[in-house]
């Protein structure tokens, strides 16, 4: 069975961007753009939602520093308000329900898929139990005052295995987890 993959970039104290900060915080390094670039997961399905399409395309487009990789990758938005054709090769819209959509990929194909970003998007495909891994990049940063898209706000209780972590650049944290979304808190 094909995996999903939750993959965040975020702030320590959980934003995924803030006002007036550029991409990654301005803090990715070379270490960082290295691992980028050698596109870990470059196989799988890339999901986002209309809000990280447009971000992306638009990093993209301004050939921000470690999108390259995106442009060959296989990607599917799930949007009903954006149309066809869209900027970014290889994009495929589906405007259908996003948790039916991949359930069924999970059950009738061998590819496996990643998020970027798209927090209401992947919010959903974890209370519908469809997440196998959980991988979230920390840059070492507070966005307290400018901080903006919290992004565990309207999610369910999670336990989180962790499997594996990285340091880049001697200040950047990837976390990779196995996710277990709990029904509440555990019992004492």
């Amino acid at each position: 069975m094909p995996e999903l993959l939750i993959d965040f970039i975020t702030s320590l104290d959980g934003y995924a961007a803030a006002e007036g900060w550029p991409g990654w915080w301005g803090l990715e390094g070379p270490e960082y753009l290295a691992w980028l670039g050698e596109a870990p997961e470059a196989d799988y399905t890339v999901l986002m939602g209309a809000t990280t399409y447009r971000v992306m395309s638009g990093f993209a487009a301004a050939g921000e520093p470690g999108t390259e990789p995106l442009a060959g990758m296989s990607k599917i938005v799930f949007s009903k308000t954006l149309h066809e054709p869209l900027a970014l090769a290889n994009t495929q819209l589906v405007a259908g329900d996003a948790v039916e959509t991949v359930r069924e990929m999970k059950a009738s194909e061998s590819k496996s898929m990643r998020t970027i970003g798209s927090l209401t998007l992947c919010r959903s495909l974890l209370k519908a139990g469809l997440v196998d891994r959980f991988r979230v990049v920390v840059f070492p940063v507070i966005t307290g005052s400018t901080g903006r898209e919290r992004i565990y706000d309207g999610y369910p209780d999670v336990a989180l295995d962790l499997i594996s972590s990285r340091t880049f650049d001697g200040r950047i944290q990837l976390l990779d987890y196995v996710p277990t979304v709990l029904s509440g808190p555990p019992r004492s």
